[in-house]
């Protein structure tokens, strides 16, 4: 029996319906009660912007992607979680949550509360940058990346007897995830994303998901495949067949299990890779024809409109096959219809025209090259800080008392250092929790001007983290045959998606602490007839 909602929450529905002039039909704000879905495939297709799946499928009307989208809800006005950065972005999808409630701003960020990894005492001073990254990855003796987390490489903290311990990426997650919800309930779990680091889904549990596959795309003492989109497809079709064996009631190995996931998925990095690529660079090891063809050529966009350059286009190319290669999955086991998949990204990236692109440097390097900087308290207190930046930059001061200056600094500077906005204080407030209160909430947030992204790199033509609408408008597309064809316009949010999957799972979305913290409601206009 699908799960029911309470008398009163039916009845605050219907007015909020009748107060918005909602059109959609019944079953506007939750997922439709005459769809049954035994399962959920999520996928991310990391850097997807909205433009872009309108774009693919109109150029490709025989694509996945169009199959999909053509018994389906787009909704075009979709946003990623801010900072749209990979963690935050994915656990907006799988928690409800943003960093209000997940406390995870960054795979790279900072804890006023935790010690560093050589502090195996957790004795002096407590805070410390928190990395969850490739670079945690446990490595052999012989320089292999085993695809699996070295506990001496992360952040230590106390636990509940008081010990000094390793903290563990789902250890640093605030609040539980979906995975967690729907293992409760008895049915298998499964995902497949690109670092060890991703252990993050697992929830503070540790044991949401039964099925985590996380071959590293980023090796730190080997082959990055992010040099090239024709490597990084091959880095993704290890999780394409994982997720191709999970629907055979296989593990990701190819193990019999007995069962299909309820709740499964991947991520695709080609898209993203495609996106910010300046030249092609692909291994030997790497498929030899397509690298041979793509080599040397440059990624991103041709125009503001979002035509896709040649290596971006590979990407998504590869992208939809791999999409048409799960779809058939799906129908000859006899799930097809009984399948809800969403298709959507962690974050978009920024910016999509190419003439836009911005890159002057670190802010704390721009901050040290302003004339007297080495004597002024606030450039040395930017200095001194904890600092993560791409198209955005996060600072965490080791004197909070210095906010006001260093904000005061920061807009006194701002043509110089390339700055549209500086958010500290209320202005902060309004959108975060209090940094003075919350152990990683950063200090100050800033805003570049649009295009910038805080690098020296000639590596990158684009990048994500940012709050503009290159970085956070993604695509985002819930398809089963049983729903209607429909575009939504109007504005909705990734957090969205995690009461969606619990709803069509018949489980209660009130199960995610996010959702009950934030009021996160499900994706609208699954219900009523089809729109044009």
């Amino acid at each position: 029996m699908r799960f029911k909602k309470t008398a009163i929450s039916l009845i605050a529905c219907s007015a909020l319906g009748a107060a918005s002039g909602a059109s959609s039909g019944e079953g506007d704000n939750h997922f439709p009660r005459d769809v049954r879905v035994d399962h959920v495939l999520l996928i991310s297709v990391d850097g997807l912007h909205a433009i872009d799946l309108e774009n693919y499928i109109g150029a490709h009307p025989g694509s996945a992607l169009a199959e999909l989208a053509g018994q389906g809800v787009r909704y075009t006005g979709a946003s990623s979680s801010r900072p749209s950065d990979s963690f935050p972005g994915l656990l907006a999808m799988v928690t409800g949550g943003s960093p209000i409630s997940t406390g995870v701003f960054y795979d790279v960020s900072y804890d006023r509360t935790l010690f560093d990894p050589s502090n195996t005492n957790c004795s002096g001073a407590p805070g410390t940058v928190t990395t969850f990254d490739e670079s945690i990855d446990l490595v052999d003796a012989s320089g292999t990346d085993l695809d699996v987390i070295d506990p001496t490489k992360l952040p230590r903290g106390r636990n509940s007897s008081g010990r000094c311990v390793p903290v563990f990426p789902h250890d640093f997650l605030k609040v539980n995830t979906i995975f967690e919800v729907v293992k409760a309930s008895g049915r298998r779990t499964a995902w497949a994303d690109k670092h060890p680091a991703y252990d993050l889904v697992n929830g503070p549990s540790g044991k949401g998901v039964d099925d985590l596959f996380t071959p590293e795309i980023t090796s730190p003492v080997g082959f990055d495949a992010t040099v090239s989109v024709v490597c990084t497809a091959e880095n993704d079709a290890k999780k394409v067949r994982a997720v191709v064996n999970e629907i055979g009631g296989l593990d990701h190995a190819g193990r019999p299990v007995g069962a299909v996931p309820a709740i499964f998925g991947m991520n695709f990095q080609a898209v993203s890779v495609g996106q910010k690529l300046t030249h092609d660079n692909a291994d030997i090891t790497c498929n030899q024809t397509d690298a041979q063809r793509l080599r040397g050529k440059s990624g991103g966009y041709l125009d503001a409109a979002g035509t896709p350059t040649e290596v971006l286009e590979y990407g998504l190319d590869k992208t939809d096959a791999a999409l048409r290669e799960m779809i058939d999955a799906l129908k000859q086991r006899g799930l097809y219809h009984s399948t809800l998949v969403i298709v959507t990204a962690k974050h978009a990236q920024a910016p999509i025209d190419p003439g836009k692109v911005s890159k002057p440097g670190h802010l704390q390097d721009l901050v040290a090259a302003l004339p007297g900087s080495s004597s002024n308290s606030a450039a040395q207190a930017i200095a001194n800080a904890a600092v993560t930046d791409d198209d955005v930059a996060l600072i965490w001061l080791q004197d909070q008392s210095r906010t006001q200056a260093v904000s005061d600094f920061l807009r006194a500077n701002q043509k110089a250092l390339f700055i549209q906005d500086v958010l500290s204080g209320e202005s902060l407030k309004l959108k975060f929790n209090d940094p003075n209160r919350d152990n990683r909430t950063p200090d100050i947030i800033v805003v570049p001007n649009f295009g910038t992204i805080f690098t020296a790199s000639s590596k990158k033509l684009a990048e994500h983290g940012g709050f503009s609408n290159d970085d956070t408008n993604v695509a985002l597309l819930a398809s089963n045959p049983a729903l209607s064809r429909k575009v939504i316009k109007t504005p909705v949010q990734t957090t969205q998606i995690a009461p969606t999957i619990l709803e069509a799972l018949d489980l209660d979305p009130e199960a995610l602490v996010a959702v009950q913290k934030e009021h996160a409601s499900s994706l609208p206009g699954m219900g009523g007839r089809e729109e044009d």
